[in-house]
């Protein structure tokens, strides 16, 4: 089995980071590894739907990040991922605080990995869970993509050769 290069990974999260969306959003990775990843928020007003809620879109973007980077690891560098389909149930409402979203690889195939992903407030109660489909593409969406979009330097190998 490859070894994954914790260079890489530190890289990656770091560039992910970067990324605009997430600035906006107030979403960072913080970690990510063979079949799973942890996605942390900040919920500010700015995330509110016009009731005072959480924005259903809130819900849906920090469980499709960590549905989409659990599946990260176990691609080869130039294999990338589209999300196909994404359904979230929303369990429970919050209205500030930070969240957790644990996303899990559920089965990696060939062409398709089918993800999940649940998000939890700081007292650990669930607040969502969903499932993600992803297509897996050849040199499309790559991290490669993503190091040319935000300008980043060339990254570590993704993994170790023994």
């Amino acid at each position: 089995m490859r070894k994954l290069n914790p260079d890489h990974l530190s890289s990656v999260i770091g560039i992910i980071n970067d990324c605009p969306f997430f600035k906006h959003m107030s979403m960072r990775v913080m970690e990510i590894g063979i079949g799973y990843s942890i996605v942390a928020a900040t919920i500010l007003k700015n995330h509110m739907n016009p009731f005072g809620g959480l924005h259903g879109g809130v819900y849906a973007s920090a469980i499709d990040t960590a549905a989409y980077w659990s599946a990260y690891c176990d691609l080869p560098e130039d294999k990338g991922l589209v999300s196909i389909d994404i359904k979230v149930d929303f369990i429970a409402p919050i209205v500030d605080g930070e969240i957790l979203v644990k996303g899990n690889s559920i089965k990696a195939g060939k062409s398709i990995h089918l993800t999940e992903a649940k998000m939890f407030n700081s007292d650990g109660k669930l607040l969502a869970h969903g499932t993600s489909k992803l297509l897996v593409t050849q040199n499309k969406q790559s991290i490669n993509d993503i190091v040319e979009y935000i300008g980043s330097n060339k990254l570590p190998e993704k993994f170790i050769r023994s």
